[in-house]
């Protein structure tokens, strides 16, 4: 049986860019993406804590160390500078693989800095 697991996120991102009339996708620092262990053109979700809106767009690469999270083409309706996003990505694996799988999630600050990287989230308290 395949499961699909988180693969990797980008915790609380600010968006810096929201182009309507771009190509497309969500352009993303090239530093981060690396941090993240996210693939140009991977299929990603972007869950916007600001306004509450969802969706699925492709990743992109953005300038190395511009910080930069753009958000473009349609989706730029859905989100705007200034709003923290999550970034995530997916992958499907085998229970077995799935078993010793750990994601790894990168926090970020309002500026898109590193704050800290994880490979779990902890137990949610009642």
């Amino acid at each position: 049986m395949h499961l699909t697991l988180l693969k990797c996120k980008l915790h609380r991102a600010c968006v810096t860019h929201s182009e309507l009339d771009y190509e497309g996708s969500c352009a993303i620092d090239a530093d981060l993406m690396a941090r993240a262990g996210l693939r140009e053109y991977e299929q990603i979700q972007i869950y916007d804590v600001s306004n509450g809106e969802r969706f699925t767009t492709y990743a992109i690469r953005a300038e190395a160390g511009s910080r930069v999270i753009s958000v473009n083409g349609a989706a730029a309706h859905k989100a705007r500078p200034g709003d923290r996003v999550i970034i995530c990505a997916y992958a499907a694996m085998e229970e077995t693989e799935a078993a010793r799988f750990e994601p790894t999630l990168v926090y970020l600050d309002e500026h898109n800095r590193v704050q800290r990287i994880g490979h779990h989230i902890p137990a949610q308290a009642a």
